[in-house]
């Protein structure tokens, strides 16, 4: 199972358990990730850290001085350990 971390930019749009698609943006060396309707965004990855799945599991939400972080399992192997 792989977890990864999203940011909001406000809450209340998500909630623990909500089973949501993602999708794939490429830039000319990275690629960054849409959750759901544009509820959060993550930070960039490389070629080798891609997501592969089109759906993840919503595990924990909540706030931090920085801002409003989401952080979604999907079935899939963890490439970062």
């Amino acid at each position: 199972m792989r977890q990864e971390e999203f940011k909001m930019e406000r809450t209340g749009l998500l909630s623990v358990g909500d089973v949501l698609p993602v999708k794939e943006y490429e830039l000319p060396s990275s690629y960054y990730y849409m959750l759901g309707h544009a509820y959060a965004m993550s930070g960039n990855y490389t070629t080798l850290e891609r997501i592969r799945s089109t759906e993840g599991k919503v595990v924990d939400v909540r706030e931090t001085p920085k801002g409003f972080f989401v952080t979604v399992a999907f079935d899939e192997e963890d490439v970062t350990k």
